[in-house]
């Protein structure tokens, strides 16, 4: 799966010149919490999230008035609070790597490029519900956790277990386990109930560390 599969095209966008106010409309309009900052020639410059211009607006507790703070809102600029070394990533790349890049840069949310031309942004939202597919949330069905060794054919050899009783893996996870020369192994699996599946375990010699579900 790449980025561009995830991404949300056509981002809703903003100039260096709009005010912190429009933004905030914009932002809440469009439902958006980060939008990238584009100057006149299409160019990104920069990228703002709600939490930057919520940080720029007065304080509740401010002595000021409603119409005061409006009009300090309208004259400050997303230029002057935008961030402006932006980390940004092709369509092509894999989706993990936007997921790694975003983990080793401490952001939320990744402008899509394709050369100089912005053309999507994807999130920390799109990786959690990648996240959700491939464990199977949404799925009926039993979760099994497993510590398994690191060897070339244990994965097939619980695949076959868990097909020799009828079951159906309808979503599969690996982790990386204390354990030297193991790992954790997390499955759902439909069709089954939780004692074959714990006794199809026991008689390949894999050990189950967690079953939930129906």
């Amino acid at each position: 799966m790449l980025v561009k599969d995830r991404m949300t095209l056509n981002p809703v966008t903003v100039t260096p010149n709009t005010s912190v106010s429009e933004a905030l409309n914009t932002m809440r309009q469009a439902k958006v919490r980060r939008m990238p900052v584009l100057d006149k020639r299409g160019h990104l410059v920069g990228i703002v999230a709600e939490k930057d211009l919520l940080y720029a607006s007065p304080s509740p507790a401010t002595s000021l008035n409603v119409f005061e703070i409006g009009y300090l809102l309208s004259k400050l600029k997303i230029k002057e609070i935008m961030a402006k070394d932006v980390v940004t990533i092709t369509e092509d790349a894999p989706l993990e790597e936007g997921a790694r890049v975003m983990v080793d840069n401490s952001v939320g949310a990744l402008p899509v490029m394709r050369e100089n031309e912005l053309v999507g942004i994807i999130t920390e939202t799109d990786i959690f519900k990648v996240l959700l597919e491939m464990m199977g949330a949404r799925d009926e069905g039993i979760r099994l956790s497993l510590t398994v060794r690191d060897e070339p054919g244990t994965l097939a050899k619980i695949a076959g277990a868990i097909a020799a009783i009828g079951g159906d893996i309808v979503a599969l996870g690996t982790f990386y386990s204390d354990e030297h020369h193991h790992g954790n192994l997390v499955i759902k699996v439909s069709g089954v109930s939780k004692e074959a599946l714990t006794e199809a375990m026991d008689s390949i010699g894999v050990t189950v560390v967690g079953i939930h579900g129906a």
